[in-house]
């Protein structure tokens, strides 16, 4: 089974990088997730799905009031990422669709545009990674990314996932069918280099 921390735990003790905070995505961060999607929508809206949904303030504490439910229900562990020097709130970096008896999850991220090529991402992930393994007790994490989201892609591979296979038409994004590659991490994998 998955070992889920109460929020509370990791918002008095997030996970921490050179460059980074992690914390549970809490109703007190809607303002600044709803800055960080509307000044980057075009950015998102090519690769996600849900960026149209977000069409509010409102929206965005919708979706910082469920990241909290859901955690509590353990079904999905969403992290806000915070640049450690300002607290600037660049993104967001989850683990999904927890599979307790499986001992599973799979890897969600964005990173708002003017964010993104300064290795932000890759810290974060590689971060949420280790930290399901060492604390949570994951077995497998898996993550997928259009197979034209270079910059997805190039995420998954600076972190060491091994690739799986590809999703054909797996998600409808903009009016058109994304393939995806598949990747996955398992415990026992080496971990990547820093």
């Amino acid at each position: 089974m998955l070992a889920i921390p109460a929020r509370s735990e990791l918002r008095q003790k997030p996970l921490d990088t050179s460059r980074l905070v992690l914390a549970p995505v809490e109703a007190s961060d809607a303002a600044d997730l709803w800055n960080a999607v509307e000044t980057s929508r075009a950015h998102l809206e090519k690769w996600l799905p849900w960026v149209p949904f977000n069409t509010d303030m409102d929206a965005s504490w919708r979706y910082c009031e469920a990241s909290a439910i859901d955690w509590d229900h353990g079904r999905a562990l969403r992290l806000a990422i915070r640049e450690r020097s300002t607290q600037r709130f660049l993104g967001v970096v989850g683990l999904e669709s927890l599979a307790h008896l499986h001992q599973s999850a799979e890897l969600g991220y964005w990173l708002r545009a003017d964010g993104i090529r300064r290795g932000f991402m890759t810290e974060a992930a590689r971060a949420t990674i280790l930290w399901a393994f060492k604390r949570l007790n994951t077995h497998r994490v898996r993550v997928a990314a259009a197979t034209d989201n270079f910059a997805s892609l190039g995420v998954i591979r600076r972190v060491g996932f091994r690739f799986e296979g590809i999703a054909r038409e797996a998600e409808r994004c903009q009016g058109r069918w994304l393939d995806h590659a598949v990747f996955a991490l398992i415990s026992s994998d080496p971990p990547s280099p820093a």
